[in-house]
């Protein structure tokens, strides 16, 4: 199974915003076509289409925050997988794919990811990867979690 990510262009436009996550985890995730929408006011925000095997199957999209006097951050903070395709590992394996993508960037301060606290899943899975738990953020009253660099 081969996953990558590319970016967000006229061919694959189309299926990212066609894809849809699984009834249970709607309150999970924003959807893609807001998503990619948000990035074209934000310089910083990089969207990103999961493939697999050719196939679109996923979405995600992260920030980077650069600082004069040190490296800089990262935020991961859109992840999903089409329904029709989660239970094979491409999750996990687009979030290697953008951790190596961050990395390839140079010294990083920190990758940071939030999820909603009562859901286990994703704990589980972002633990998996190598993210420690910090603290809830007093804004949203996500669980926040980081890869120090």
């Amino acid at each position: 199974m081969d996953v990558t990510l590319k970016n967000i262009t006229r061919e694959n436009f189309e299926a990212v915003i066609a894809l849809k996550v699984a009834s249970s985890q709607q309150d999970y995730v924003a959807d893609n076509l807001y998503s990619i929408a948000e990035s074209s006011f934000h310089p910083t925000y990089h969207p990103r289409a999961v493939h697999c095997d050719g196939e679109v199957v996923g979405f995600l999209m992260y920030e980077s925050f650069h600082h004069d006097d040190r490296p800089p951050a990262y935020n991961i903070f859109r992840l999903m997988v089409d329904r029709r395709h989660q239970g094979r590992g491409i999750g996990h394996r687009a979030m290697r794919c953008v951790l190596d993508e961050i990395r390839a960037q140079g010294p990083f301060e920190r990758i940071a990811i939030c999820y909603v606290p009562t859901n286990h899943i994703a704990r589980h899975f972002y633990a998996s990867l190598g993210f420690q738990e910090t603290g809830l953020s007093e804004e949203t009253g996500e669980m926040i979690a980081e890869i120090r660099g």
